[in-house]
């Protein structure tokens, strides 16, 4: 039922949102050298690697490390990169990747393959059997100001308590807290 619902919501909001999808390009192109799409490798469910695709809002000569461990991150900004990364507008491209089956739209967001604090975590605690998600309970419980054993013990907890009624709830929550930029620190 989850992939299901995350196929046809994924398409109808690719469908939606496409003028959106293409001023976005556009600005990208024009305010910045560089491809459009930021790739990163991440990891998903069973703790196997995938590109996972981001509207570019780091100049091209970024280190491929989490934000938080650069020393000054906004230098790393392109001209309109605070913007994407404060309305969340530069996470609209993994609906590709939902359709695609590497991510779902609910679940605990996708570690950076060099996040070995992380990843270990999650998989002590089960949390690598989910499909990582374009927003989780974690991200509506604080994002970016997170600890990382805090995300993994909502990861947890959103593991053991899942069902279409919480990601529902989670989604919900999700407009409202990027409505309001809560919780973006980088």
């Amino acid at each position: 039922m989850k992939r299901i619902f995350d196929l046809l919501a994924a398409l109808g909001l690719i469908l939606t949102l496409a003028p959106l999808f293409l001023l976005v390009v556009l600005a990208v192109r024009l305010t910045s050298v560089g491809p459009v799409l930021f790739r990163t490798q991440r990891v998903g469910k069973g703790n196997k690697l995938f590109t996972m695709y981001k509207f570019r809002t780091m100049r091209i000569d970024t280190p491929q490390v989490a934000t938080h461990l650069l020393k000054e991150p906004d230098q790393f900004l392109t001209p309109i990169g605070k913007f994407l990364r404060r309305t969340s507008l530069d996470e609209l491209p993994q609906l590709i990747n939902v359709l695609r089956g590497e991510m779902s739209l609910v679940g605990p967001r996708p570690a950076l393959f060099n996040q070995d604090d992380l990843i270990a975590l999650r998989t002590a605690g089960g949390v690598h059997q989910l499909t990582p998600g374009v927003t989780g309970w974690a991200q509506v419980n604080g994002r970016d100001e997170l600890p990382i054993p805090e995300k993994v013990k909502l990861d947890e907890w959103y593991l053991k308590n899942r069902s279409l009624w919480l990601d529902l709830k989670i989604l919900g929550m999700t407009v409202f807290k990027v409505i309001r930029k809560e919780g973006v620190v980088h």
